[in-house]
């Protein structure tokens, strides 16, 4: 057990977050709430960047469908994941945004959102609390490991700092948007610790479009699409970019595609561009003679987008055959690789599951803790991103308090 600072400051233990993300926050709150005294370290010249981004968006906190079914998005990673959203779930989450002044409400996705659809006054309500807890934030701060005594050393403006906590919380994120933050260069600052390669998930995917395809649809919408890869089928919608395909649709079944990608190469999926009109009469309608319209008006005149038209001619042009029914339901897109990393919204992979204790504590470094990204799990968009970040950092606070022999508050 590390023995208590014996500073002027009331024996409080001295715990280094290090990262000033969702995890890292939350971990500092924790500890702080129970008198911890707690110092975040981070290298960018502020904090939150990647969440005020997906603010952006409305900043999605978590999901509210049923507890279950909420875990199972987590897949491989669901039992090690559980313990920590069990202690701090959807409901806490919502009640802990509410306890800043940010009220929240329900989607008809089942997304929990925040009123004010963005994530800069949660955050500033965020760090206005740490403050009051006495939680100290010093940014510009580049953790460069620890040197050979055990000590933590960082790279600053003015030079290099030492500092010996009682207890560290590491909450480095994954690889994903580094220009934020996190640039996934921790691994090599961890040597002897498993670590499963980071890889792309949530991402789109790159396809080989014409040039003539490529310019008139960039950054068209496919709404009211579905997706099927190998049984696996997803509704939802999705957007043509320069180099292929991007959208929800295509990152729930990211994590399926890239696999396979990695293992055989190149992999077909099938899109459905009407999944809503999929009887016999739709299908009489588009495999009937055209007579003397074209191509395009024809598919117009089944209620085929122009962007859908687009792609049913991409298609034809690359050599399929068979009915316009059959392209139409299942026309196939011929998947080359996954976004680079630093352009997906998250990763998977991290430090091995085998590498940390139930307390979230590495079994090599007592006393050093890691939540949110740096963990090797990945899940969908939906809210069940942050969900973890904010409940494994929830969990490493907690860790860290029994490893000082505190309670929490």
């Amino acid at each position: 057990m590390p023995s208590l600072p014996t500073t002027p400051d009331a024996l409080r233990p001295e715990v280094a977050v290090i990262g000033a993300g969702p995890a890292g926050l939350m971990a500092a709150e924790v500890l702080a709430r129970s008198g911890a005294a707690v110092t975040v370290l981070d290298h960018m010249p502020s904090v939150g960047r990647k969440l005020l981004i997906a603010g952006r968006g409305g900043l999605n906190l978590t999901h509210s469908e049923p507890l279950p079914r909420f875990l199972d998005r987590y897949g491989a990673a669901r039992d090690r994941l559980e313990p920590a959203i069990l202690a701090f779930p959807p409901e806490a989450l919502v009640e802990w945004c509410h306890g800043l002044g940010q009220e929240t409400f329900v989607g008809s996705s089942g997304r929990v959102f925040p009123r004010a659809m963005k994530a800069s006054p949660l955050l500033r309500a965020w760090l206005a609390r740490l403050r009051t807890f006495g939680v100290t934030i010093r940014t510009r701060h580049r953790w460069q490991g620890w040197d050979g005594e055990g000590t933590l050393v960082f790279e600053t403006p003015e030079g290099s700092l030492r500092l010996r906590p009682a207890a560290t919380v590491l909450a480095l994120g994954g690889a994903s948007w580094p220009r934020l933050g996190s640039d996934g260069a921790w691994p090599g600052l961890l040597p002897g610790i498993g670590v499963a390669p980071l890889r792309p998930a949530n991402c789109g995917f790159a396809i080989a479009w014409s040039e003539v395809f490529r310019r008139r649809f960039e950054g068209q919408p496919l709404k009211r699409i579905a997706l099927e890869f190998r049984g696996a089928r997803v509704r939802g919608e999705a957007v043509v970019t320069t180099t292929g395909i991007e959208g929800g649709a295509v990152y729930a079944l990211s994590a399926a595609l890239r696999e396979a990608i990695a293992a055989e190469g190149p992999v077909t999926l099938h899109l459905d561009l009407r999944p809503d009109a999929a009887g016999v009469e739709f299908a009489r309608r588009l495999d009937a003679p055209r007579g003397g319209l074209s191509l395009s008006n024809h598919l117009r005149r089944a209620g085929l987008a122009p962007v859908a038209i687009g792609l049913v001619q991409e298609a034809l042009h690359a050599g399929e055959a068979g009915p316009l029914s059959r392209l139409v339901h299942a026309l196939p897109l011929r998947l080359q690789a996954p976004q680079p990393i630093a352009r997906v919204i998250s990763t998977a992979g991290g430090i091995r599951w085998e590498e940390v204790d139930g307390r979230f504590m590495l079994r090599r470094r007592p006393g050093v803790f890691v939540a949110g990204e740096m963990l090797d799990w990945e899940a969908p968009t939906g809210g069940y991103l942050l969900q973890a970040c904010f409940s494994t950092g929830a969990a490493a606070g907690r860790g860290a308090l029994k490893w000082l022999g505190a309670a929490p508050a």
